[in-house]
């Protein structure tokens, strides 16, 4: 589960436990971003506090785990990296689903080597209910379009591109992703309440050292 944990907050914990229960997975790794491509850095609280702030958020389950794979890594944070990093780690054989929002996962056209990702992983694209899925309908018939033009059918019918893209991205609806970390950030610059929207370790950590002000 990758993102910038910015911070962490119980729709993150929920969309990893729905994951785990709906797609039946032996573990969520969550992998707080270093220096996110797509960001503005300075907006962005230190990567080592982020990370902090997710071993504080999932000490209490066991099948959650917190990685320090891309806030080690120097220079931008490239999704095809960690996942290359992860099958070496884990092997080739396992399978790697990568949970992210679906807004995200609408701008994966834009990410590094996206062909060789589609290779590497699944995706769960969580999504609140009510949102409109016809645009992650419009981003496959664009990963359809991007992978016949560059020469991707390699003796497969259309037939089975279309399997594959549709097996590829999956929607998983999560209702506690009303909660986001950008009004969190809203709140705590306004003094307002952010209580119950977040664990009470990571809401301790953020006022003592002062994030977000």
């Amino acid at each position: 589960m990758g993102g910038t944990f910015n911070p962490i907050h119980y729709g993150h914990l929920v969309t990893a436990q729905e994951a785990l229960d709906q797609f039946n997975l032996e573990r969520v790794i969550f992998i707080p971003t270093g220096e996110p491509p797509h960001k503005i850095s300075d907006r962005i609280a230190p990567p080592n506090s982020r990370y902090i702030m997710a071993v504080i958020a999932t000490a209490s389950n066991p099948r959650f785990f917190v990685s320090r794979f891309e806030i080690e890594r120097t220079g931008k944070s490239y999704t095809i990296d960690t996942l290359r990093e992860l099958k070496s780690s884990y092997g080739n054989d396992i399978q790697l689903y990568f949970i992210t929002g679906a807004d995200a996962i609408l701008e994966i056209l834009t990410w590094k080597d996206t062909e060789e990702i589609l290779t590497l992983c699944k995706f769960i694209a969580a999504t609140r209910p009510g949102y409109d899925l016809s645009r992650l309908e419009d981003l496959k018939n664009k990963l359809l379009k991007a992978t016949l033009n560059s020469g991707g059918l390699k003796g497969r019918d259309r037939t089975d591109i279309i399997d594959q893209i549709t097996d590829t991205v999956m929607v998983m609806e999560v209702p506690a992703l009303a909660i986001s970390s950008t009004d969190i950030r809203n709140r705590i610059r306004k003094q307002r309440t952010i209580e119950y929207l977040l664990p009470e370790g990571v809401a301790n950590y953020i006022l003592k050292h002062g994030l977000y002000q």
